[in-house]
Formats: structure tokens, sequence, C-alpha cells
């Protein structure tokens, strides 16, 4: 008979090497340590982030190794927006906030392309503002209407 859709298909599975040589492409980075400097960075911050069973399936779609860093991470208990979550990772990695930027531009890049759609907007949805465009996303906001 016929197939029935998939709500969320993932792409094949990826390695965490091919995962380390599409974030160094995405973020023109010079090296391959680089690039796994960046994944590790982003990874662990978004771990601070990303609770229930949006890390739970993050964590399944994504290569073993990014998945443990993923979750190796206790989560925040105060959830930080883009503009803070991009502030907390140049601290933490002593770059820039315009270097944490970019990291975390081509991780999540690459980690959007890996969750699928429905997975990345259940996402988005469950952190604050200020995500979408981390994850090369566009930043709809509903209009909030004055009581």
């Amino acid at each position: 008979m016929y197939d029935q859709p998939r709500t969320n298909p993932t792409l094949a599975a990826m390695t965490f090497d091919q995962m380390l040589e599409r974030v160094r492409y995405e973020g023109v980075h010079p090296t391959r340590q680089r690039a796994e400097e960046a994944v590790r960075a982003v990874l662990a911050a978004l771990g601070r982030q990303i609770t229930g069973d949006e890390r739970v399936d993050l964590a399944q779609c994504l290569p073993v190794e990014a998945a443990l860093i993923l979750t190796a991470q206790i989560p925040d208990t105060e959830p930080l927006t883009g503009w803070g979550f991009v502030k907390d990772l140049a601290a933490r990695t002593g770059t820039t906030p315009a270097i944490a930027r970019w990291d975390t531009g081509a991780v999540l890049a690459v980690v959007a392309r890996l969750a699928g759609p429905d997975l990345l907007a259940r996402i988005l949805h469950q952190l604050p503002g200020g995500y979408a465009l981390l994850f090369g996303q566009a930043e709809l906001r509903q209009p909030q209407h004055a009581a």
C-alpha cells in the first residue's frame, strides 16, 4: 500500500565527523579543530537551555558524540534570550559576542537541518525570543494586544 507521511522526516544519519565538516563549511572555520571547538561550546550552551521532550528528541537526531555533549548539561533555571545565549557563550569561551554569534549560527544551522522543521518549531516555541535567528529562521512574533 502507501506509506504514511511522517510528521518529522529526519535526514539520513550524520556522523560526528560529517557534522564537524558541515560546521566547518558553514562557519568558514580554518581547521576541523576550530569547528569542533564551536560545536562543543554551542551544543553545551544549548543543552543548558532545552528541557523536556524537545531535549530528548533533539538528542536522538544528533550524532552520538553531539548528543552526549548536549545532554551532559544541566538545564539552567532561568532561560536566556537569544542575545543572552550569545553573550553567555562569548563569556564562557573567552571570545567576542560577534565570534560567538558566528559560531552559534554555523552550528545551529546544522542542528536545524538534523532536527527537521517540526522538532525545530517545538524547540523554538519552548525557548525565549531571539533563538529563531540563531537557527537561521525568521523570527515571527504575534502582536501583543493592549488589554
